[in-house]
């Protein structure tokens, strides 16, 4: 189980929660020393345009430290779906995140949809065909949904429930009725814990996911499955959170 990740990710580049100082920070010091971390490389500008518009690639270019990282965050996600297609889980430990960001536009806090760049890589050099994409964070991914609505190739979940027994009950019959993939993507936002924003899902619950995503991968798609970070934004349990998500995908 590989951790993607680059020192450049502790960088704060913007004021939103998504850039505070000390985030990534408090991810790294629960992962280090029992996963092993890998650096990526910044996606190219080829790779961006599979999703997004010269226009507004353009625009992110205005700051250069936000298209610097962006590309790095998007390179990140690559690299975690390159592994993941070789039979290694991988967790891209990236930000900025990038379920909100469209064709030709984006939102909160997301500048490339860093997912959506990886599978439509991997699908344009035929590597795969079909994917599935799960997003478990607060936030539906707009982003995500606009890129992929109506394909054929990839399908978006984003599953809702007023309590954690319903949600997580969404969640798997969502997967469940899923078939002939290739591959397995999951937007993980960890922005629905008890003590973040959506006040709903405990620290094991990220772990029963993690596992139910990788007894399905194994069923459906020989194991290909990797994630990236989006959402989560209470420093004081977003490590533990991702923790025990990843110790619930890794083989």
């Amino acid at each position: 189980m590989k951790i993607v990740f680059h020192p450049k990710f502790y960088e704060v580049y913007t004021s939103d929660p998504a850039a505070a100082k000390g985030r990534m920070e408090a991810i790294t010091k629960e992962l280090k020393g029992e996963f092993d971390f890998i650096e990526p490389q910044a996606a190219s500008e080829e790779d961006l345009a599979r999703v997004h518009g010269a226009g507004h690639i353009q625009n992110i270019k205005r700051n250069s430290l936000v298209y610097e990282l962006g590309a790095l965050a998007a390179g990140g996600a690559i690299l975690a779906a390159e592994l993941a297609f070789k039979g290694e889980p991988a967790f891209g430990l990236i930000r900025p995140p990038g379920h909100h960001a469209s064709p030709h536009s984006c939102w909160g806090f997301c500048y490339f949809n860093n997912i959506a760049i990886a599978i439509k890589k991997l699908i344009a050099e035929g590597k795969i065909k079909k994917a599935l994409i799960l997003d478990f964070d607060l936030h539906y991914g707009d982003g995500t949904a606009n890129i992929f609505g109506g394909s054929k190739e990839v399908s978006y979940h984003h599953p809702e429930g007023t309590n954690r027994e319903i949600f997580l009950k969404h969640l798997e019959e969502d997967l469940r009725k899923e078939k002939g993939y290739d591959m397995i993507a999951i937007s993980a936002g960890f922005d629905r814990h008890v003590e973040d924003w959506g006040g709903l899902l405990r620290t094991e619950d990220y772990f029963a996911i993690g596992k139910l995503v990788k007894e399905l991968s194994l069923l459906q798609c020989q194991g290909r499955r990797f994630a990236v970070l989006e959402g989560g934004y209470n420093h004081s349990v977003l490590g533990r959170n991702v923790k025990s998500f990843v110790q619930g995908f890794q083989d």
